[in-house]
C-alpha cells in the first residue's frame, strides 16, 4: 500500500515537472497544489450535497441539480453553508469540470471548441465559495484563491495554450486516486510542497519544514504535554509544522476534539498554502485560526496563551524594534534582538505566549548560543530570572532547504523541573540524500530518547549546571560543554612499511607475469 502511495507521489511530481515547462516551479506550485486542494473541497462538499440530495427523495442528481427551482436552490445553498461554511454552483464542482474538458483541441463543424470553458468554470468556482462565506469561516477561506491566476502569461502566450495547460493540470491531479485512505489527498499535496520546496532552493525554504525536521519538533513538545488545547506557530510558512505537532498532540490527547491551531504567516501566497495545506489534512476550519501579517510588528494574537508553540523562524533577517519598547512581550528585557538579527525576537514573542504549562521548541542558527552584546542579555535573562531553557540541541548543517548554515533546536519550558539545562550535539549523525543531508528515523528517535531521560552519554550529550553556564558568561556554545574530539588513531609504522613491503612484491609479480605475456604475443 505504502509503496503505490510512493509511486504515485512520484509520478505525480514527474507530471508537475513536465507540465510546468520553463515556469519557475515557485510559480508554478500555486496552480498545482492550488488545483489539488479545489479538487479536495470540492469531493467534500460533493459528499455533503449527495446527502441533501438522498434526503430530497434521489430524483434530483448532480447532473440536474442546477435545474431546479428557486426554492430548492435557497434550501440546497442554506443548507451547504451550515455544512461547509460556503456554497460552490454545481456545475463548477471539480468532478464536473473534469467531464467537460475537452483535451483533443480540434475544430468541429468548422468552429473551434470553447477552450475557455475550464476557466471560466473555475473562476466561477473560486468566486462562487469566496463570496457565499460566514462570518465564522471568511477568515479561513477568503481570498484564498487569489494567487491562481488563471490569465497569467506564464500559462501560455494565448487563451488556447493556456487553457490547454490548465487542462493537463486538471487531467493529471484527477489521476490520484481515493481510496480507504482518506489522508492520501492531504499525503499528496505535501509531498508536493516538500519537492517544490526542494526545487525553489532558497525561496523553498521560506514556506516548508523539512519532515524530519517537523518531526523531531513535534515529538519533543508532546514528550510530556498530553493535556494540550492550543497549538502556535508564529512563522508557519504553509502549515506543514502545525500539522506534525496536532497529529502528535491529537494522538496523544483525552480530548482532541478541543486542540485548536493558530498561526500568522507574513507572505500572502504561503498564507494560503497554510490554510489549504490544513484543510487538505482534514483540519476543519473551525478548529484552526491562520492570520496574515508581520508577527513581530503586528501581533495578531495579542495576549493570548498557548500550550504548544513550534517554530522555523527565518534566519538572519532585519527587523524594526522602533515603537516597540513598552510592548509586553520584550519591555521586562534588559536590551531588544539587535535589527540585523530577529532571532531573538521571536524567543522572546514566543515565550511571551507560553502558557504557563507549555513547552516551546524552536529551530534557530547556532549564532544564538554565543553573539555577544543585546543577545548575550537576552540569554541571560532566559536562563537566570525565567529560567525557562530546558534544552539546545544542535543539529547537522545542510538541512534546510536553501541554506548550509548550522542550526539548533532549543526547547523552553515556563514550569521547568530540571535544574540543568541539557546539551545533545547531534551534527554528526545524518544521512545525506544527493546535496542534502536528512535526519533518519534512528537520528530522531536517539535525540528524543535522550531528550526524555535526560541521559548523558559520551561525546554526544550532556547536562549543564546553571553555575557552569554562568561561569560561561552564559555562552551556550555546544563545544564548551560536550567534547566531541576523536583521538586519532596511532599508527604502527613497522606495521606499514611490512605491508607497503609486500605490495612492492606483489606489484612485480605482476609486472613480470604481463612482460611474458606480451612476449608471447609479439
Amino acid at each position: 500500500m505504502e509503496n503505490n502511495k510512493n509511486n504515485l507521489f512520484t509520478k505525480l511530481w514527474n507530471i508537475a515537472n513536465e507540465l510546468r515547462g520553463n515556469m519557475d516551479s515557485v510559480n508554478f506550485k500555486n496552480y498545482m497544489l492550488g488545483f489539488m486542494f479545489y479538487r479536495f473541497i470540492c469531493e467534500l462538499y460533493e459528499e455533503k450535497l449527495q446527502r441533501f440530495l438522498k434526503a430530497e427523495g434521489g430524483s434530483i442528481t448532480l447532473d440536474n441539480v442546477d435545474d431546479q427551482p428557486e426554492e430548492f436552490q435557497k434550501d440546497l445553498r442554506k443548507y451547504m453553508i451550515n455544512k461547509m461554511g460556503f456554497y460552490i454552483e454545481t456545475r463548477c464542482l471539480f468532478s464536473n469540470i473534469i467531464k467537460k474538458i475537452d483535451t483533443r483541441y480540434e475544430l468541429k463543424d468548422g468552429e473551434k471548441r470553447d477552450l475557455n470553458q475550464t476557466t471560466t468554470l473555475l473562476e466561477q468556482g473560486f468566486h462562487s465559495i469566496t463570496t457565499s462565506l460566514t462570518e465564522e469561516s471568511k477568515d479561513d477561506f477568503a481570498n484564498l484563491f487569489d494567487t491562481i491566476d488563471l490569465n497569467s502569461i506564464e500559462l501560455g502566450a494565448d487563451s488556447m495554450q493556456r487553457n490547454k495547460k490548465i487542462n493537463d493540470i486538471l487531467l493529471n491531479i484527477n489521476e490520484i486516486v481515493r481510496d480507504e485512505n482518506k489522508d492520501i489527498m492531504g499525503d499528496a499535496f505535501e509531498y508536493c510542497l516538500s519537492q517544490f520546496a526542494s526545487d525553489a532552493g532558497k525561496k523553498g525554504g521560506e514556506f516548508y519544514t523539512p519532515a524530519e525536521v517537523s518531526e523531531l519538533i513535534s515529538k519533543l513538545v508532546t514528550l510530556e504535554n498530553s493535556d494540550c488545547e492550543t497549538i502556535y506557530d508564529p512563522t508557519c510558512g504553509s502549515g506543514s509544522l502545525l500539522i506534525k505537532a496536532f497529529k502528535e498532540v491529537s494522538n496523544k490527547s483525552k480530548n482532541p476534539d478541543i486542540i485548536k491551531l493558530y498561526g500568522q504567516e507574513l507572505n500572502s501566497t504561503t498564507y494560503n498554502l497554510a490554510r489549504m495545506n490544513l484543510l487538505m489534512h482534514e483540519i476543519n476550519y473551525k478548529y484552526f485560526d491562520i492570520k496574515q501579517g508581520d508577527t513581530l510588528k503586528n501581533d495578531h494574537f495579542n495576549r493570548k496563551k498557548f500550550d504548544v508553540i513550534v517554530a522555523n523562524p527565518p534566519f538572519g533577517i532585519k527587523w524594526d524594534p522602533s515603537g516597540l519598547e513598552s510592548d509586553d512581550r520584550f519591555s521586562e528585557y534588559a536590551k531588544m534582538a539587535p535589527k540585523s538579527k530577529s532571532e531573538f525576537a521571536f524567543i522572546q514573542h514566543m515565550i511571551f505566549h507560553l502558557s504557563s504549562k507549555g513547552v516551546m521548541a524552536t529551530v534557530a542558527p547556532l549564532g544564538v548560543l554565543f553573539r555577544g552584546s543585546g543577545e548575550k542579555v537576552i540569554r541571560e535573562h532566559l536562563i537566570e530570572v525565567k529560567d525557562c531553557l530546558d534544552a539546545v540541541i544542535g543539529l547537522p548543517a545542510n538541512l534546510f532547504f536553501g541554506t548550509g548554515i548550522p542550526a539548533c533546536i532549543l526547547v523552553f519550558k515556563k514550569s521547568r523541573k530540571n535544574k540543568d539545562i541539557l546539551f545533545i550535539d547531534a551534527s554528526r549523525e545524518f544521512e545525506k540524500v544527493k546535496t542534502q543531508n536528512k535526519l533518519t528515523q534512528e537520528n530522531i528517535d536517539k535525540i528524543l530518547n535522550t531528550y526524555k531521560n535526560r541521559e548523558e552519554i559520551d561525546k554526544y550529550s550532556r547536562n549543564v549546571s546553571i553555575e557552569e553556564i554562568k561561569e560561561n558568561d552564559f555562552n551556550l556554545n555546544l563545544p564548551r560543554y560536550i567534547d566531541t574530539f576523536e583521538e586519532e588513531e596511532e599508527i604502527d609504522i613497522d606495521a606499514v612499511n611490512k605491508e607497503l613491503a609486500e605490495i612492492k612484491v606483489k606489484i612485480a609479480e605482476k609486472e613480470k607475469l604481463i612482460e611474458e605475456m606480451i612476449k608471447e604475443l609479439m
